[in-house]
């Protein structure tokens, strides 16, 4: 039995949503640490939380994790799923801080896709110079209308082996 134009036409433009909705590779990009499922769906995949680890691109020794839902279902399998705002985040030191360059208050550190057109999943950097701190904040946005759902972490310069502690408000542009 041969498929219907229609069906084939669904077919196509659901690969195309599906490619417009997913997130561009990157070699710096964030590493699946692990997914668990939430639900069950008999015929379809399961909705997950899904943890991912990111280094920092302009900041050795810090890394960020974050959990993220991600739809499973129908929409889900064939990536058109407006994923939800909700984001957890949670910043650390695992080595000695070295800054590559001068950043800006709320320089993004990672974007990507959380819908097939309007939604985006931002983590943004800042410092608090005057206790030598980072701070990492989540959020999405939408074209629309924003999110005010959130996220926060704190990451404290601490001297790391014999060298010396960097001061973030050195690395500021003014």
């Amino acid at each position: 039995m041969k498929p219907s134009k229609f069906v084939l036409s669904a077919l196509i433009a659901s690969g195309l949503f599906a490619a417009a909705g997913a997130a561009p590779a990157r070699a710096d990009g964030p590493d699946l640490i692990f997914r668990k499922s939430t639900d069950f769906k008999l015929l379809t995949p399961n909705d997950k939380l899904a943890t991912y680890v990111l280094d920092d691109p302009e900041i050795d020794g810090v890394a960020c994790y974050y959990t993220v839902h991600e739809k499973g279902g129908v929409a889900g399998m064939f990536g058109v799923a407006e994923q939800t705002s909700d984001v957890s985040l949670s910043c650390r030191q695992y080595g000695p801080v070295k800054f590559k360059e001068k950043f800006g208050q709320g320089d993004e550190v990672f974007s990507e896709r959380r819908s097939a057109l309007w939604k985006r999943l931002h983590i943004v950097r800042g410092c608090d110079a005057k206790h030598n701190a980072l701070v990492y904040m989540a959020y999405s946005d939408r074209l629309i209308e924003g999110s005010p759902e959130n996220s926060t972490s704190g990451v404290p310069i601490q001297p790391w082996g014999a060298g010396d502690v960097e001061q973030c408000g050195e690395f500021l542009k003014k």
